[in-house]
């Protein structure tokens, strides 16, 4: 609302971008986690032109969310920087042009933001709302090694610093629950975290996702992975939320994905809005807030 003067909705789209840890640039088969087709709305396909999935994608949102009359173009799916300028400029141009749409998010990962592009958002910026979020994933150079994002933490660093120099709106993208990691060294990671030049932040729990490298690695060996009950999560999010920078808008708490998608299944059918509502009602019940021990 202090943004916009009004409800936003995001449109996810699709674009057709691959990643350079799937296309054999720097690895194949990508992040190991990793299925978009278990994140992306029944819209959104690249078979679809991006005009057409923000047609639909409002046509949609105008059912689901009756509030909601502008929207973010939000291009989701793998790395949404990950080809030429001249190519992107094309890909973004109908969310830009559309009358409906007040602003672009594009999801990305750290390796992909080269000079130029980040030239172009900054221009944009100054006619319509930019955000650049960042798959970061974990502070950790070990698990990013394991996990196939090809890229190391400090690269995330640097280029947060390079977005923000611009005054481009960041935001970034973390995961509980990756193999190895334990909830210690996360309520550790939080004083990292605190430090980067950051608007806006989302936390995901680990999915298990059916066909993904990551459900073979699961099975063979779970003992090296956390399994969060929906409980526990909420518990554990909140004691997070309470050491983090009370600055950065949190944008997700949690992950949500269909439930046929899921090799392993934790939390029942439970949507995101009542696990949202659960978390609320923690930080009511403790009288807490974000930062309340930043």
């Amino acid at each position: 609302m202090k943004q916009f003067g009004t409800r936003v909705q995001k449109l996810t789209i699709d674009a057709g971008f691959t990643c350079p840890n799937r296309d054999g640039s720097l690895g194949l088969n990508g992040c190991t986690y990793c299925n978009n087709d278990a994140f992306n709305p029944s819209y959104c396909t690249p078979q679809k032109s991006v005009q057409q999935q923000i047609e639909e994608g409002i046509e949609f949102h105008k059912n689901r969310y009756r509030r909601a009359d502008s929207y973010l173009a939000y291009f989701q799916a793998y790395s949404n920087t990950y080809a030429p300028l001249e190519t992107l400029k094309q890909i973004y141009q109908p969310a830009i042009e559309h009358p409906d749409v007040k602003g672009i998010v594009i999801g990305t990962r750290p390796d992909c933001l080269e000079e130029d592009k980040l030239d172009f958002f900054a221009e944009l910026a100054q006619k319509m709302f930019v955000s650049i979020e960042i798959g970061i994933e974990s502070i950790h150079d070990e698990t990013l090694r394991k996990i196939n994002r090809g890229h190391s933490f400090q690269c995330a660093v640097d280029t947060l610093q390079r977005i923000k120099a611009r005054n481009i709106h960041t935001g970034a993208h973390f995961i509980f629950g990756l193999p190895n990691e334990t909830p210690e060294m996360w309520m550790e990671d939080v004083k990292i975290i605190n430090t980067l030049p950051l608007n806006s932040i989302k936390f995901h729990q680990l999915q298990i996702i059916k066909g993904t490298a990551m459900e073979k690695e699961y099975w063979e060996n779970p003992n090296v992975f956390y399994p969060f009950t929906m409980d526990s999560y909420r518990l554990y999010i909140v004691d997070f939320v309470e050491k983090l920078n009370p600055a950065f808008a949190i944008e997700r708490f949690a992950g949500e994905v269909p439930p046929r998608f899921l090799s392993v299944n934790n939390w029942g059918t439970i949507r995101y809005d009542v696990v949202l509502q659960k978390i609320i009602k923690e930080f009511e019940r403790r009288r807490s807030w974000q930062g309340k021990k930043y």
